[in-house]
């Protein structure tokens, strides 16, 4: 059964009911839900979209973090600890208002998803979250990492509430990732999906203990555009960036 424990934000002492979203075996997602796992957040269940931007978005981390280990799979993590996996071939908000709308969430987490709008993002009590590979509000969109060395943004990544917009609701917590001399463009890449996955925990830990209601707050603008996908012609700047030291916060 997927059950219900409703717990007021601002008094919360356990960990809160939570429906977690991701892409079907997607990288990011899963790194997040191994930590959320270790620090004992368990979703009620986990709604994977199996689709073919699945599989695309999914190599395309791959490529990102080439050379590092990827964690355990959904499916393996979801039996360990006894989770109902579901999936829909599209996380449209209809798709799921229908297999979540009898429950009473407390929050639904987006661990690598499509963007998705609609009622779906009003319906747990206290809102839906995602965490981002980039600083927000300064670096929205896609390839964050990519698009904050080519702009000499700060690399990092950020924990915020979803809404209509891409990457612009309120902020819960950001952290800048140190990018040393030496890293390449997949150590950074990797550095900051460990990042996301982190603040996502330290979210949840936060709501535990009834704290949100001073982390919350406006993103505020952004003097850059949202950022799409990063082409080669990008990749290659930022990769020689990284190699001659001409990034601007490269971390001695």
């Amino acid at each position: 059964m997927l059950g219900r424990r409703c717990i007021p934000c601002e008094t919360a002492m356990a960990s809160p009911v939570f429906a977690f979203l991701l892409l079907r075996e997607h990288p990011y997602g899963r790194e997040m839900l191994q930590q959320l796992l270790a620090a004992g957040h368990v979703p009620t269940v986990i709604v994977e979209e199996d689709s073919a931007m699945a599989a695309v978005e999914g190599e395309k981390f791959l490529t990102r973090m080439a050379g590092y280990s990827v964690a355990e799979t959904i499916a393996a993590q979801a039996d360990a600890h006894s989770i109902a996996l579901r999936a829909v071939p599209l996380h449209t908000s209809d798709a799921l208002l229908e297999l979540l709308g009898p429950l009473e969430l407390d929050l639904i987490v987006f661990g690598g998803t499509r963007i998705i709008r609609g009622d779906i993002l009003s319906h747990p009590l206290h809102g839906v979250i995602n965490s981002h590979p980039g600083l927000l509000p300064e670096c929205r969109g896609s390839a964050s990492p990519a698009w904050s060395v080519f702009h000499d943004i700060p690399v990092g990544s950020s924990t915020h509430f979803c809404d209509k917009g891409i990457d612009t609701g309120d902020l819960l917590l950001r952290r800048e990732l140190p990018v040393r001399r030496g890293m390449s463009y997949e150590d950074i890449c990797h550095g900051t999906q460990v990042l996301a996955g982190t603040l996502m925990r330290e979210a949840l830990d936060a709501f535990a203990d009834g704290r949100w209601n001073t982390l919350r707050h406006a993103q505020g603008s952004s003097p850059w555009p949202t950022f799409k996908n990063a082409p080669e012609d990008v990749l290659a700047v930022v990769r020689s960036k990284l190699a001659d030291g001409s990034y601007e916060h490269l971390v001695d």
